[in-house]
């Protein structure tokens, strides 16, 4: 079994978990949801679970819902967890509480909504976990407040922007597979994501999964959260202030500027790859290492895509709870 070396007496597992098991019909939905006032957003969420568990913030990715954790959720509720599984800003039910509220999508406002839906929820302590744009609100929340992070779940490492540096380019063949983002800084894409923003998903859920055989009912049951009204705007703002290229909300400047600084990640942490992501290909862990100060361990779930929670959720859920009983 490879190591990889995070800190002086600290060490990253890599680890290879066991194929995912069948998983719930397309029918299943993740309801009744429930609304709650958080910040500047009114948050639809699914909870599932007692109230007195152990708490599990699941975060969902762009171009996802909630529907990514359909399978996590009732394996992490079975096991006593308190599990709440919110719509992102931009998505589902979830909607602005006002009408000049700036429709960002940078990772500090991501961060800042499970923050504040933690705190409308009266929940002192959780898990953090996520992937894609969950993924990096899940990093932020740790990275942040570790005092409020049992531990952390996070696909692809440690996912804070390194913004400062956006424009260095990657190698040509992984330039390739980020075609939607730069897509997205054109006024082109802005309107091509608007008229076809399922034909857009679809893609890439086929590109970055190419392993996972879902189906219309499956892909038709999330693609529904994208009419949200806000979608486009901040899927947009998303992509380009990623790069320099958008101007943040100025209420989360103080935290984006805290970000800037790539703070490391002290808490328990546990990463997974997928190996057959095709969007951010599988790793050893070793070259986020450095970003993981606490007891990190890395893993590579077989033929797995970039949606992983819901392509691999025993290996997902079991991560979970591995922090909570530790």
């Amino acid at each position: 079994m490879p190591y990889c070396k995070t800190q002086p007496g600290s060490f990253a597992v890599t680890e290879k978990t066991t194929a995912p098991a069948p998983h719930a019909p397309s029918s299943k939905r993740l309801e009744p949801l429930r609304q709650v006032d958080a910040g500047v957003l009114s948050i639809a969420y699914y909870e599932a679970g007692p109230a007195d568990g152990s708490a599990v913030m699941l975060m969902h990715g762009f171009p996802y819902d909630i529907h990514s954790y359909v399978d996590v959720a009732p394996q992490l509720a079975a096991q006593g967890c308190r599990v709440i599984v919110p719509y992102l800003r931009g998505y589902g039910p979830t909607r602005f509480r006002d009408a000049s509220t700036p429709r960002s999508g940078e990772q500090a406002a991501v961060g800042a909504d499970m923050m504040a839906l933690m705190d409308a929820l009266g929940i002192r302590r959780a898990v953090f976990a996520g992937y894609d744009w969950g993924g990096r609100a899940a990093c932020v929340g740790a990275a942040l407040w570790p005092e409020r992070c049992i531990g952390l779940v996070c696909v692809n490492s440690y996912l804070i922007q390194d913004i400062a540096k956006a424009m260095a380019p990657l190698r040509p063949e992984r330039e390739v597979a980020y075609w939607y983002q730069y897509y997205f800084q054109l006024e082109r894409g802005r309107a091509g994501l608007a008229a076809n923003r399922r034909e857009i998903a679809r893609i890439l859920w086929t590109q970055w999964s190419p392993n996972w055989d879902f189906d219309d009912a499956c892909f038709e049951r999330t693609a529904i959260a994208h009419d949200n009204p806000d979608y486009v705007d901040v899927v947009i703002h998303s992509y380009r202030h990623r790069f320099g290229l958008a101007d943040g909300d100025p209420q989360y400047a103080e935290i984006q500027h805290r970000l800037a600084a790539l703070p490391p990640i002290t808490v328990p942490t546990i990463t997974l790859d997928g190996a057959g992501d095709g969007v951010a290909p599988a790793t050893d862990g070793t070259a986020s290492a450095a970003k993981f100060t606490g007891r990190r361990v890395h893993r590579v779930v077989p033929r797995a895509g970039h949606n992983l929670p819901q392509e691999a959720p025993e290996a997902f859920a079991a991560a979970v709870l591995e922090l909570i009983k530790t």
